[in-house]
């Protein structure tokens, strides 16, 4: 599903993003890239069970997607906490 600006954050489509990252391997995800984190080996993601590692991700990238396993759940449950706020105030 592609992301437009212009693009209502329905609850249908938060509860798709909650279930990727609820279905996704356990937390937390640390990057680890070669000559800034460690010397020897490759660059990759620890996970609660394995290891990931990108070809092609730049070192941004990659800590964008370890990153991304942690804050998702908390940005979507900020939206819900704020609209449920909002609608107290409304109501």
């Amino acid at each position: 599903m592609g992301i437009s600006v212009e693009m209502e954050l329905t609850e249908e489509y938060l509860e798709s993003v909650e279930k990727r990252a609820q279905t996704a391997t356990a937390g937390p995800w640390i990057s680890f890239i070669e000559g800034r984190d460690h010397t020897s080996g490759s660059s990759f993601i620890r996970t609660s069970s394995d290891d990931i590692e990108l070809a092609g991700a730049s070192a941004v990238d990659q800590d964008f997607i370890a990153h991304a396993r942690q804050e998702i759940p908390l940005l979507v449950a900020e939206v819900r906490r704020l609209r449920k706020r909002m609608e107290s105030c409304n109501g």
